[in-house]
């Protein structure tokens, strides 16, 4: 594969973390924030999902920033496998 095909390569994989990583990254970020915060269901609700614009920006411009694309895969897919998993215990143990 030549050098011009791999950059490509690398910056599309860079886009589609930043999308799709940085959308689940928040989406769990959310979830744990909405479960763990104290204060009326509501209102925490609106409060995580507010954040989430800070978290999503914030993700997308770590995967740019990253040194390579695994790395930004990496510490995307591990917070969010993380949350996601203690999010769920969280739930179960509720109900």
């Amino acid at each position: 594969m030549s050098s011009r095909a791999s950059y490509r390569w690398m910056v599309a994989s860079r886009c589609i973390a930043a999308i799709v990583g940085g959308y689940a990254f928040t989406t769990a970020i959310t979830v744990f924030l909405s479960l763990t915060l104290p204060g009326p269901r509501a209102e925490v609700v609106v409060f995580a999902s507010l954040l989430s614009f800070v978290f999503y920006l914030l993700a997308v411009l770590w995967v740019f920033a990253a040194k390579t694309a695994w790395r930004a895969w990496l510490w995307l897919l591990v917070p969010t496998l993380v949350l996601a998993t203690i999010s769920y215990l969280i739930k179960r143990a509720v109900i």
